[in-house]
């Protein structure tokens, strides 16, 4: 049942009589779960809604044109709760969260919807056969998918769900329905690396619809205790897990046109080895799962640069990032500093010590780390950080420290900065700024 939470004046809805409070039961004869059947039904011309009000079902037939927007507004994104993770991976970043952050923090979400709406990686385990055709008849695509690995009884012991291996077989039912897929493994040294991550590219490259795939290694903070203990990854095995993918990679590329397989930018910061050229990313597939972000961030960075015409006032720019971005921005700031010599940039890299320093990437930096690490710091004219620091609505980081906060402690103006490169510079330079 989906409760309707707001009708919007003058839409099709408020027109034919539908008022707040009422029940949604069915669009054009379909029956409404929650957004992916709204969405999905809603969209024909002259739409017919049946409701429930007072225990008594009406229709309402809308005049609307197709895919004009019903007027309808529901109590949440989905109009239902989100699906909770059944599952109990050895190495779910979020069991290793610290204690006293916000309660939102600790939910694990394993919903098949937020995969085609918001871009989130599934593991599967949540759905079944009706929810895989229901994909499958709304040409739901691409899906998202968190494998991990191609061994089913390797993914139950690492998943710690007894049904994860056998849910495996929804990939196959997905691809010969045609749904895109881009899918993630997320590796554990030793455990699902080695022969077996050569296994899963091999296997999951089999299926027609397969888009990407990407390598990540697990993330571990300080806080796991009572924990699967997993060892971190070095240079060597992280180069021996770069290796194997861009084998890989070569073979999909001579026989499916495209390098389909990457290794996330981390690993090659781990292993001490350059980020591959814009080439080998070809339209960046995996960008949220950190591969070739680095590359990307450059070649927006250099191709800004190298069209810019204006000039630079005297300026000192500081710029927070985490660990694992310092030489990558330090490379940046001299590009620029080369063209403008009245340009002053200094890089601060962010030791995690919320997490622990065993995670370096800047969107896990604490507005906590930064005060305690800047304070006291010549900042100049203003501190740019990034925009993966802070929550999606830009004013908070994961420890609650708020933008203004760090601004007032540091006594220092702060300007986020979005993901590309084009933005940085302009931050940089400080443009738009009286």
């Amino acid at each position: 049942m989906v409760e309707i939470l707001e009708v919007l004046p003058g839409s099709p809805a408020a027109k034919a009589g539908v008022l707040p409070g009422d029940v949604l039961l069915s669009v054009n004869g379909e029956a409404i779960r929650d957004v992916l059947d709204y969405r999905f039904f809603a969209v024909d011309p002259h739409s017919t809604l049946v409701v429930s009000r007072a225990g008594e079902e009406l229709t309402f037939p809308l005049r609307n044109r197709a895919y004009e927007e019903l007027g309808l507004e529901f109590r949440s994104y989905l109009m239902d709760e989100k699906k909770h993770c059944a599952n109990h991976c050895i190495f779910c970043f979020i069991d290793q969260n610290p204690p006293g952050m916000r309660e939102t923090i600790y939910f694990k979400d394993d919903d098949e919807r937020l995969s085609f709406l918001q871009g989130n990686y599934v593991t599967l385990t949540n759905l079944q056969d009706r929810d895989v055709e229901r994909i499958v008849r709304m040409r739901i695509s691409p899906v998202n998918v968190s494998v991990h690995t191609m061994n089913p009884s390797l993914r139950v012991q690492m998943m710690r769900n007894r049904f994860a291996g056998e849910k495996l077989r929804y990939l196959k039912q997905l691809d010969e329905g045609g749904i895109r897929i881009n899918a993630q493994l997320v590796l554990c040294r030793g455990v699902n690396d080695g022969e077996e991550l050569d296994y899963s590219i091999g296997e999951l490259c089999k299926l027609e619809n397969l888009e990407s795939l990407a390598a990540v290694p697990c993330g571990m903070t300080a806080h796991r205790e009572g924990l699967t203990e997993i060892k971190p990854y070095d240079r060597a095995s992280a180069s021996d897990v770069i290796d194997r993918v861009e084998r890989m990679a070569a073979r999909c590329l001579q026989q499916r046109g495209s390098r389909t397989v990457y290794a996330s930018d981390e690993f090659y910061l781990l292993a001490e080895r350059p980020i591959p050229p814009a080439e080998a990313y070809e339209d960046y597939p995996q960008l949220d799962n950190g591969v070739g972000m680095l590359r990307l961030h450059t070649e927006e960075f250099r191709d800004a640069l190298e069209s810019y015409e204006g000039k630079c006032a005297r300026r000192h720019v500081s710029i927070a990032t985490g660990v694992a971005a310092e030489l990558h921005m330090k490379e940046l700031a001299g590009l620029a500093c080369g063209r403008f010599p009245s340009l002053r940039v200094d890089v601060h890299a962010i030791r995690n010590k919320f997490f622990g320093e065993s995670i370096t990437v800047s969107g896990l930096v604490t507005g906590g780390d930064l005060i305690e690490q800047l304070s006291g710091v010549e900042l100049g004219d203003v501190l740019l950080l990034p925009e993966n620091m802070l929550r999606h609505e830009g004013d908070l980081f994961l420890d609650g420290v708020s933008l203004s906060d760090v601004e007032e402690k540091l006594k220092i103006r702060v300007e986020v900065t979005g993901r590309d490169g084009e933005d940085l510079l302009a931050k940089l330079l400080g443009e738009g700024e009286e």
